[in-house]
């Protein structure tokens, strides 16, 4: 008995240090924050008490309880989380993405991924091209579509990536190693460059900001604006670096990028200092009672597309992965008819979908379409 003791122990040993060392190697969890970073992170008034923190008190504790319920779900109740069959997408000719004249043009790839085209200047948001949005395969599961309206290597040089937090839905590793080479700048929440220096991207490619902050680019404003949310990629770094929203405001066309948050009183603050916007891409799925704070409700989202004065609101955040447990389309549904309610002009874009300014927003209802 004693020396099966011995082995047991050993075996946990071992466990433990493997576990302890692909924590602290593996290269999808990024990089970590210094001591440096800690004193520079202290200037801003969302650092404190060692983390970052919400303009709102935001309750994230879940009971035994209730973890134990998601994991039932997760595991055995299915509940139509996933189409009956793939959604349809649009396929884009690499020439005809490369050579659009228009002054103002988007891109939907599905979740929160945007390719935008804005006065010359071609723009990624949140670029998120993987299979799985975990930082191992067997974590999460595959996006719906089998794959992508063009691939990484057919687009267009990339001018800015923006990045609105460091979760593996919306920073993705595989893809930034991907486009590293071929984006002139990173724009990112305070703490975000750490992972990507960590994945070999220059520090002088990689501009950090705080919420407010701002920057000129010849005919581009872009401004970092809150939002209500967390961050963290690893099991010991959540709040470590910042979240928030994206104002990109160009010659004739203003962009409101939400990222992703729950629904409060900033939404409002940024519709009176920046809007109208011209489109903006409001969260709009993977929502649940238990993450309410940090997650919108569909019917939250419209009201907060008329917060920020939006003229034409675009859902996003749905429509490629299943990370809650509502029934894949069930966000626009209850979204399009909220809108209707709130007479908020809106459109769906199927994924692939190019979207000129000019565009009539005819309301194709192609995610019933099984």
């Amino acid at each position: 008995m004693k020396v099966f003791g011995i082995i047991i122990g050993v075996a946990l040993l071992i466990v433990i240090s493997f576990v302890v060392i692909f924590i602290n190697t593996y290269p999808s969890f990024g990089g970590k924050n210094s001591s440096a970073d800690i004193k520079r992170y202290s200037n801003s008034d969302n650092f404190y008490d060692g983390v970052f923190n919400n303009l709102s008190t935001t309750n994230m504790n879940m009971s035994l309880r209730d973890m134990m319920s998601l994991g039932y779900k997760f595991l055995l109740d299915k509940n139509n989380r996933f189409p009956k069959k793939e959604p349809p997408i649009n396929s884009i000719d690499s020439n005809k993405i490369n050579n659009i004249k228009d002054d103002f043009a988007m891109v939907w790839f599905g979740h929160s991924t945007f390719y935008v085209k804005l006065d010359g200047y071609h723009i990624l948001l949140d670029p998120m091209f993987s299979e799985v949005p975990a930082p191992l395969p067997f974590l999460g599961n595959k996006r719906f579509q089998s794959k992508l309206p063009l691939n990484i290597d057919d687009l267009p040089e990339i001018d800015f990536v923006f990045i609105s937090h460091d979760h593996y839905d919306h920073l993705d590793y595989e893809s930034i190693l991907k486009l590293s080479k071929r984006v002139k700048q990173f724009y990112v929440p305070l703490g975000v460059s750490n992972h990507l220096e960590e994945w070999g991207v220059e520090k002088d490619r990689i501009l950090e900001f705080d919420w407010w902050d701002s920057i000129e680019l010849n005919n581009l404003n872009i401004i970092f604006t809150p939002a209500r949310h967390f961050s963290g990629r690893n099991i010991n770094n959540r709040f470590s670096s910042l979240w928030g929203s994206w104002v990109i405001n160009g010659l004739n066309t203003k962009l409101f990028f939400s990222g992703d948050s729950g629904y409060d009183s900033h939404f409002k603050t940024i519709g009176d200092k920046y809007g109208p916007f011209d489109y903006a891409l409001m969260e709009c799925g993977q929502y649940n009672k238990l993450w309410c704070n940090i997650h919108m409700m569909p019917e939250e989202t419209a009201q907060a597309a008329i917060d920020v004065q939006a003229k034409t609101t675009i859902p996003i955040h749905w429509g490629s992965f299943a990370l809650a447990f509502h029934e894949w389309n069930e966000p626009v549904e209850r979204f399009t008819k909220k809108a209707d309610e709130l007479n908020l002009n809106f459109m769906i874009p199927q994924v692939g979908e190019i979207i000129y300014k000019n565009n009539i927003n005819e309301l194709n209802k192609w995610w019933i379409n099984e």
